[in-house]
């Protein structure tokens, strides 16, 4: 059993970039006393995500290999067309289902500025997690949120978004912006 304790002060962060050999690891899971000795870091997690336009952020991608993300979904600048989503959590999230109907697009990540691909995910799912009281949440999440969920429950198996596109699909992000201008 994993006794790592965390420190109640907030944390800075620092970005894990593409190459980071955290980025390939399995994250571990959290028992219910980790979690909650980990609030001043998931605070600082979510700050770090704000900062820097992101949607969603997982733990490993700022050096701390544990089984948690948060979505945030919000229209930004990165994201002008994303659907409002408050900052969620998720602890131990597990994706339980999946729909047949699959869509590639767009996406991006805060490990690999400056670089995006179009990926396939599934349009559907049902998620499960913990909140930090310790709560189950069961929820089905639909397009965009949907897509953020399994982006960031990848980067918990050690996958980035590269590894699901086919070369031929990325763009690096100023090409990826004219290419939304003409749509």
């Amino acid at each position: 059993m994993d006794t790592t304790t965390y420190s109640p002060h907030p944390p800075s962060l620092t970005i894990a970039q593409l190459g980071n050999p955290i980025l390939r690891e399995h994250a571990r899971a959290l028992s219910t006393a980790q979690y909650r000795d980990m609030a001043p870091f998931f605070k600082a997690l979510e700050q770090k995500m704000l900062a820097h336009n992101g949607v969603g952020i997982a733990a490993p991608q700022v050096s701390e290999s544990v089984r948690a993300f948060i979505v945030a979904s919000r229209p930004n600048a990165r994201y002008p067309y994303a659907p409002l989503m408050s900052p969620t959590l998720m602890l131990n999230p597990e994706l339980i289902w999946t729909s047949d109907d699959m869509e590639k697009d767009w996406e991006g990540c805060l490990s690999i500025p400056g670089m995006r691909a179009r990926v396939n995910r599934h349009t559907s799912i049902e998620v499960r997690y913990l909140t930090l009281t310790g709560e189950e949440v069961s929820t089905r999440m639909e397009g965009f949120i949907a897509r953020i969920f399994q982006h960031e429950l990848d980067h918990l198996n050690g996958i980035v978004f590269l590894d699901r596109a086919d070369k031929a699909d990325y763009a690096t992000e100023a090409e990826f912006l004219k290419l939304m201008q003409k749509a």
